[in-house]
């Protein structure tokens, strides 16, 4: 079988995903996944998808992950590997769905306005 690609992106991140069917090895950014996210939630919210498919060890993945922060990129890579699965197997398009994985989260940062502090917040008002 040969390899599926899929794209995911949350935030400003974008994660470009590789399946291919082997062993479970996961590589991303040419690093093991254990180094490239070394806390453990962030690992397994971007690997949700196979745990939830019970697809574990069934398929290598090789991950190119840019932008944004580390929290941003689990997310994009979750939406990525949850387009591949759907595309290798269409059954599991239902339960991915059902748990949310294959919505993109629309939230971006809102741009910081001119004569404020941030986005909402003011500067600080002086009565007198």
């Amino acid at each position: 079988m040969k390899a599926t690609l899929a794209t995911g992106r949350r935030k400003t991140a974008v994660a470009q995903v590789r399946l291919i069917p082997g062993s479970g090895k996961v590589v991303i950014n040419k690093l093991p996944a254990e180094v490239y996210f070394p806390v453990e939630i962030y690992r397994l919210n971007a690997l949700r998808p196979f745990n939830l498919t019970k697809t574990e060890g069934k398929f290598d993945l090789a991950v190119r992950v840019k932008g944004g922060g580390k929290s941003g990129q689990t997310g994009a890579v979750q939406l990525a590997i949850a387009r591949a699965l759907t595309e290798i197997d269409e059954s599991f398009h239902g339960m991915l769905r059902e748990a949310g994985m294959l919505t993109r989260d629309p939230r971006m940062v809102e741009r910081k306005k001119y004569g404020q502090k941030k986005a909402r917040k003011r500067f600080q008002f002086s009565k007198r």
